[in-house]
């Protein structure tokens, strides 16, 4: 929070003098409005509990301290993180009729929600290289993927997130708001908030794309080209157990990979002007169920999570009936 007020006095702040804006949500009916706060308090304690439990299984079970399980713990972090950001809020102003939320507050959620969102997509590509080392590179995976460089890794995805995060961040500080406070939305979302701008927003938008394109699509290329050779690798495999075992090991990757970038693009790779409703769904589908979905993808149909989910629950008895 302060380094946030220090933004503001940095960048020129709120030059509009606007002090808080407010957060309306989806929906100002009442009845709609204790329906989304069931709905999104479920969905919110699913993703604390799931990815809480991600977490501790791996920290517990030796067997699974190896580089996917250490990136896999860190993308449940960051997924507890990003919900923890935004929707304890939303939940409140449901409930509140006071849906206020101030202007350094409102930056403040805004700076976690793109960090967060890019430390996710950075996570995603390092899980890729892993994949493709272990993979197309079994005789170098111990080398390659060393603790060092797994914790050199981890601190690049941190630092370069959480650059760009405070850069955007630092870009909203110098438009002008004036007009409506009204955020038709559950969180402060960038574009939801340009639209509030008397400020011309072009130059805003051309930053956002391109630095969102480098951002975003840099690493998603990377993974396509890392899938390509394991692709490649995979068929060169004679046996067929053989292709489907190193297959699974790449498929709840891909499937959070899928969702992720598919709920990304819809909202993000457009024009500011077009910003509509349905990016809204879209925007909750990533903001809300992509990290309560990711616990389930990678824990559905793999043996050693079972396993290491029974010992956190069963311990020893579970040990026994193994």
């Amino acid at each position: 929070m302060l380094i946030l007020q220090n933004i503001r006095k940095m960048g020129g702040g709120n030059q509009s003098g606007i002090s808080e804006f407010l957060l309306l949500g989806l929906s100002e009916s009442p009845e709609d409005q204790h329906v989304l706060f069931g709905m999104f308090l479920s969905m919110y304690l699913v993703t604390v509990v799931g990815n809480m439990l991600i977490i501790l299984a791996i920290s517990f079970d030796s067997r699974l301290h190896t580089p996917m399980y250490f990136f896999l713990a860190n993308l449940s972090f960051t997924d507890l993180f990003f919900v923890t950001n935004t929707i304890p809020k939303m939940l409140v102003n449901l409930q509140s009729q006071n849906k206020a939320i101030s202007y350094t507050g409102c930056l403040t959620q805004l700076y976690f929600l793109v960090s967060l969102v890019a430390l996710d997509n950075f996570l995603l590509a390092t899980m890729a290289y892993d994949r493709y080392v272990a993979i197309c590179r079994p005789l170098h995976y111990t080398t390659t993927m060393s603790p060092d460089v797994c914790i050199l890794l981890l601190s690049f995805c941190w630092v370069i997130s959480f650059l760009y995060g405070l850069f955007l961040t630092l870009l909203m500080t110098r438009v002008t708001f004036c007009g409506s406070r009204k955020i038709h939305y559950i969180f402060c979302e960038m574009y939801v908030l340009l639209r509030l701008t008397c400020s011309n927003t072009d130059f805003n938008h051309k930053v956002l794309m391109a630095t969102g394109s480098f951002i975003f699509l840099t690493p998603f290329g990377f993974m396509i080209i890392s899938y390509v050779w394991i692709v490649r690798a995979i068929l060169q495999i004679p046996s067929a157990s053989s292709k489907y075992k190193a297959f699974s090991t790449c498929a709840s990757h891909l499937a959070v990979v899928t969702l992720f970038y598919g709920t990304l693009c819809m909202v993000y790779l457009k024009p500011l002007h077009t910003y509509s409703m349905k990016d809204s769904v879209a925007t909750v589908m990533y903001a809300v169920v992509t990290p309560m979905m990711n616990p389930f993808i990678y824990s559905l149909r793999n043996k050693h999570m079972h396993g290491a989910l029974g010992k956190l629950f069963l311990g020893k008895s579970f040990q026994r009936l193994a």
